[in-house]
């Protein structure tokens, strides 16, 4: 089993469940990946990461993850910069936005021939307060911003930004992981009863 994404947050999902694993960071460039709307971002972008990892392979089942924001029809991606931080966030204060969280699980044969198994994405509504300037400026110091869509770790420090959290943890994060559970379950993968394998994949 290969996690194809270079995040220490979704690495760290998937280890507490004590599957076994190794991580496999895709050279997939999402920025060029662009849809009509941040559910089918999200969803193209874990469906591109999977597969590319996936066809370098044999004889294995890949996760890929990708997690977009959206307010107002406009789809956000990471901000590159503090400044940009901070303009993220003084938008985003007062007002509702949906990160989508979207994993896509590919298997590679031992002949290298690629079967696509399951696609979704979770959307998770996130109500923000009303945030001073000083605020912002506090917390983009505190550097979680870098690397996080929203510009926030609503895990940490970030909670703090927030009325109203609408999903469970591992949405917020970028990796739901009741679904990916259900769908490795679906596939007779039970990281309980046998999380090292090997594994009668059920097809």
């Amino acid at each position: 089993i290969i996690l194809a994404s270079g995040s220490k947050f979704r690495k760290h999902l998937l280890a507490a469940t004590g599957l076994d694993f190794s991580v496999i960071n895709s050279d997939v460039d999402e920025n060029k990946i662009q849809k009509k709307n941040g559910p089918l971002v999200a969803a193209a972008r874990a469906d591109a990461k999977a597969k590319a990892v996936a066809q370098e392979l044999k004889s294995a089942l890949v996760i890929g993850a990708d997690q977009t924001l959206s307010l107002a029809g406009t789809v956000f991606d990471k901000a590159e910069s503090q400044r940009e931080a901070k303009e993220r966030l003084s938008f985003f204060s007062g007002k509702e936005h949906f990160l989508h969280s979207a994993i896509c699980l590919y298997y590679s044969d031992s002949d290298s021939r690629l079967l696509k198994l399951k696609e979704t994405c979770v959307d998770v509504s996130m109500k923000m307060r009303e945030l001073s300037q000083n605020e912002i400026e506090k917390y983009v110091e505190s550097g979680e911003w870098r690397g996080c869509v929203g510009c926030y770790q609503a895990e940490n420090m970030g909670s703090t930004l927030f009325e109203k959290i609408g999903g469970d943890n591992s949405s917020v994060i970028g990796l739901p992981i009741c679904e990916l559970l259900s769908s490795l379950w679906s596939l007779g993968i039970s990281p309980l009863t046998n999380p090292k394998g090997p594994w009668d994949l059920q097809l």
